[in-house]
């Protein structure tokens, strides 16, 4: 495998670079993906802002932001002009890791933007006015393919596919792919599918092997070459709130999404 760099510092903060981290099947490790990949970011210098854009919430409580606690989330921003994006963000535990928190709330935004105008676009103009004060922002998106899904796409620069390394989990991706380049076609032409992260990989399965190799083959160097295995400590570090990285700074887990990060600056993915 290939041993990337340490990522440089940077000179400055800003523009930042949007990535949405999209599956529309569930449990595949998509939210674990976006704050640890944040977290890793943030321990290589970078300012990172994860937008929880899942009406879980799941990537808020993961830094221990508890999204009830707050007047305004990430809902009212779409839905309100009167709201301003840099009053909704949060700081976490996480040196330079900021997150713009979701509740349940944010699922009444599907239904509620169908009749405004310009719907698609309501979460990249809550995002314009803060672009600059950030290196990267990562979408945790919701599993679905809706309007809330549509609407980190429009607002994005790229596209990271977390996947199981499971037959299941390897069939929606055709779809996604097609609805990504949808977006592309007829909403954000400057949308690229950065890459597909395995996850849940487990070396020990015949399963899992054939899974990464027919992934491969179909989109070649699109797929990393960290894969982010299987570990009791993901959901361990979830259980206390925190990414692996401080959970457990040692452990592969937190190794495997250093080096993830790497490869994504390696790559041109991420700043």
């Amino acid at each position: 495998m290939t041993e990337f760099p340490v990522p440089p510092p940077l000179s400055g903060t800003g523009p930042a670079r949007i990535i949405a981290l999209c599956n529309q099947k569930g449990g595949v490790g998509k939210t674990t993906t976006c704050v640890n990949l944040a977290a890793a970011l943030a321990e290589y210098g970078r300012k990172v802002l994860l937008v929880d854009f899942d009406p879980q919430g799941a990537a808020s409580a993961n830094l221990r932001v508890n999204s009830n606690d707050f007047e305004t989330t990430v809902y009212d921003l779409l839905l309100s002009s009167k709201v301003q994006t840099k009053d909704v963000i949060v700081s976490t535990a996480v040196e330079g890791l900021f997150v713009l928190p979701a509740n349940i709330d944010l699922s009444a935004a599907e239904v509620q933007l169908v009749g405004e105008v310009a719907r698609e676009s309501a979460l990249a103009r809550a995002l314009r006015p803060i672009v600059d004060d950030y290196d990267v922002i990562l979408i945790d998106c919701q599993p679905s393919l809706g309007l809330l899904t549509v609407n980190a796409l429009v607002a994005a620069h790229g596209v990271v596919i977390p996947l199981a390394c499971e037959f299941f989990a390897m069939r929606g991706v055709a779809l996604l792919v097609d609805t990504v380049g949808k977006v592309q076609d007829r909403l954000n032409p400057r949308l690229a599918l950065d890459a597909i992260v395995p996850t849940m990989y487990d070396a020990r399965t015949l399963h899992a092997q054939e899974v990464v190799s027919r992934v491969r083959e179909a989109f070649g160097d699109r797929v990393t070459e960290t894969m982010i295995g299987r570990t009791i400590k993901f959901p361990d570090a979830t259980v206390a709130a925190e990414p692996i990285l401080t959970f457990a700074p040692t452990h592969v887990g937190s190794e495997q999404y250093r080096q993830l990060a790497r490869e994504l600056v390696a790559r041109g993915v991420s700043a």
